[in-house]
């Protein structure tokens, strides 16, 4: 008799841990811990977005102080890739769905090669389907076939926050030379 006192004492036992726990694994689970949790994402993306617009408004004084200290003409784009054609070619205009073929010299600012079609040969890739840095084929597509121009590439526009992990390192603004050789 005293055996099914006990098992029942503790069945009810197991019931009451049950249900409290249940109880306070639901409390947990209301809209407040949602709310919360969305008032928390809206917070870190405005601080993120706060951080980025710093890096892209100080990424802006350092070109513009760089295309002043060499005297080049340069217009910036709304992406802000900075370019210059200092020769007109009298080809064909760049245009989404071409290859184009190019030869190219890509620098840091301080002068240090990184790459070139000299050491490399030259880079070949189809406008509009990527697999190139974004300021490259934005670039690109102001040009004609023969065409000098220079790009100046802030880092969204390159390689971002961790560089090529070769030659080009983190944030690093780059300077691309090119030649529009050919478009197909």
């Amino acid at each position: 008799m005293k055996y099914n006192r006990l098992r029942i004492i503790s069945g009810y036992l197991f019931l009451v841990v049950l249900l409290t726990v249940g109880l306070s694994c639901r409390r947990y689970n209301t809209q407040q811990p949602e709310q919360d949790t969305a008032a928390s994402e809206r917070a870190q993306k405005e601080t993120l977005m706060n951080i980025n617009q710093q890096l892209v408004e100080k990424d802006t004084k350092t070109i513009t102080a760089f295309v002043e200290q060499k005297g080049w003409q340069m217009h910036a784009t709304q992406s802000g890739l900075w370019y210059m054609i200092y020769r007109n070619g009298q080809g064909d205009k760049a245009t989404t769905g071409k290859l184009a073929e190019l030869a190219y010299t890509v620098s840091l600012l301080d002068g240090t090669t990184c790459y070139s079609s000299d050491q490399s040969g030259t880079k070949t890739f189809r406008l509009g389907e990527g697999g190139v840095e974004t300021g490259l084929e934005e670039g690109v597509l102001l040009m004609r076939v023969g065409d000098k121009a220079r790009f100046i590439m802030p880092p969204h526009l390159a390689h971002g926050l961790s560089g090529d992990g070769d030659c080009i390192p983190r944030r690093a603004i780059i300077v691309y030379d090119v030649e529009l050789l050919i478009l197909k």
